[in-house]
């Protein structure tokens, strides 16, 4: 075993996600008392910390866009899986888990992420730069999954209320899957260089760039990577009882519990991207904000179509007008932060204001 592995292997980001998912193996199907939860809590926030250690190692042995592509798509399968498996338990409030955690997914990261990375960018060197056309590329694919698949079924006519028929639900899916895939093959083959991050042109106090980990550094840390997203996607639905109750005891609304396991599933792509930002990296961070939206609907829209298949209930999926207004101000405001190619503290703060009235909103609508 090479001296960097044996180094690895001996860091707490080795041992916490094996440890998480040992304690996901014991507690899994199981009534858990208070101190339970919080155990598997503090597991929940360690897997989180350590998945993105390891995503990172991952990432510079890659190298971009391909170390965002990885976390995002490894973070959304795993979400996928949680969807479902929340559906098939969830009862009659179940129809609408699929529309609530995608949609909080995609303000978390196109407004959440964007902004929080915009802000850190430009607190560090004043402007944050990064590609227009990567990420002008990429919050367009964005915007066209979100309203084909969330707002679309609001004004649909065949069917009563916000669902696709089942000849819809199919149509959607297709595209959806179709536009992630065409988006993959531009990001990471035919237009890789529109999604790297910017080189500025003086960079004096730039500390030298760390050496590339070896392969098995980079398979361990893959591996590990994996391990600590079961984790992190294992813990919070043992957790999501206790917040289901909590969002009951407050007399709030439903949709508060995708939004809380939405914020619960990113946090290691949250906190992997204000890293990058805060090495002028703001278009790794873009391109994991833009990458995980496209990631969440482009592939849980397919998944949770298939689904329906054995799945009991309607399936909602079109949005209310005031998250359609949200998702008009997303759409409006991120194409005016990302077509001039920099942006300054004014912006990202406009997209955490609307991150502020999703949040509030959901709460208090």
């Amino acid at each position: 075993m090479e001296t960097g592995t044996a180094a690895l292997m001996s860091r707490w980001t080795t041992w916490v996600p094996v440890v998480s998912v040992i304690a996901l193996g014991l507690a899994w199907g199981r009534e858990l008392p208070g101190f339970a939860v919080a155990l598997i809590g503090l597991c929940l926030m360690g897997s989180v910390l350590a998945a993105v250690y390891h995503a990172e190692v991952v990432a510079h042995r890659v190298g971009e866009p391909f170390g965002s592509l990885l976390l995002a798509v490894a973070v959304t399968v795993i979400e996928v899986g949680l969807i479902v498996s929340l559906m098939i338990s969830g009862g009659d409030k179940a129809s609408t888990y699929a529309r609530d955690t995608v949609f909080a997914a995609v303000m978390i990261t196109c407004n959440g992420i964007v902004g929080v990375s915009v802000l850190v960018g430009a607190l560090r060197n004043r402007i944050a730069v990064f590609n227009a056309e990567g990420s002008g590329a990429a919050l367009a694919t964005v915007c066209t999954l979100a309203t084909m698949t969330l707002v679309l079924p609001t004004f649909t006519t065949s069917q009563p209320g916000p669902e696709f028929t089942g000849d819809q639900l199919a149509f959607a899916a297709v595209a959806s899957i179709c536009l992630y895939a065409l988006f993959i093959g531009v990001q990471t083959f035919r237009h890789r260089e529109y999604f790297q991050p910017v080189e500025r042109e003086s960079r004096e106090e730039e500390p030298e760039e760390e050496p590339k980990p070896s392969v098995s550094q980079a398979r361990w840390s893959l591996g590990l990577l994996l391990v600590a997203l079961v984790a992190v996607v294992g813990n919070a639905k043992l957790v999501s009882p206790s917040i289901e109750e909590g969002v009951a005891a407050a007399n709030l609304p439903n949709t508060v519990v995708g939004v809380v396991i939405a914020l619960l599933v990113l946090m290691p792509e949250t906190l992997a991207a204000v890293r990058a930002a805060r090495r002028d990296r703001v278009q790794t961070s873009l391109n994991l904000a833009y990458g995980s939206a496209i990631a969440s609907i482009g592939l849980t829209i397919p998944a949770i179509a298939l689904a329906t298949i054995w799945l009991p209930g309607p399936l909602v999926l079109g949005e209310d007008a005031t998250h359609m207004v949200l998702l008009v101000l997303t759409a409006v405001v991120g194409a005016l932060t990302v077509v001039p190619g920099r942006a300054t503290l004014l912006q990202g703060g406009v997209h955490l204001a609307l991150f502020a009235a999703f949040v509030f909103l959901s709460f208090s609508p």
